[in-house]
């Protein structure tokens, strides 16, 4: 599942950036990949959007050093705490 997870964010990022996803690395920053900050924005939403999770409002994406790896993480973490959240309801 893990790698299914950094699948589909590394496709919603190609996406984003318009390059191929093969192309999308773990240390890539969304700077590198010339995603702008109001495209990083809707990028978030588009990965809240698939997931169905809500970033905590200080997850806000850094721009130069948050890494396409980050977004994974943050994406697991997420889906960790909707599992948990639910499961305790």
């Amino acid at each position: 599942m893990t790698d299914t997870i950094q699948q589909q964010v590394f496709e919603i990022i190609a996406k984003q950036a318009k390059v191929d996803p093969s192309t999308v690395r773990p240390e890539s920053t969304l700077k590198d990949l010339g995603i702008a900050s109001l495209d990083a924005i809707e990028l978030i939403f588009d990965i809240e959007e698939h997931f169905d999770i809500a970033f905590p409002e200080q997850q806000g994406a850094n721009f130069d050093s948050d890494t396409a790896q980050d977004l994974v993480d943050a994406v697991r973490k997420g889906l960790d705490g909707k599992a948990a959240g639910g499961a305790g309801a």
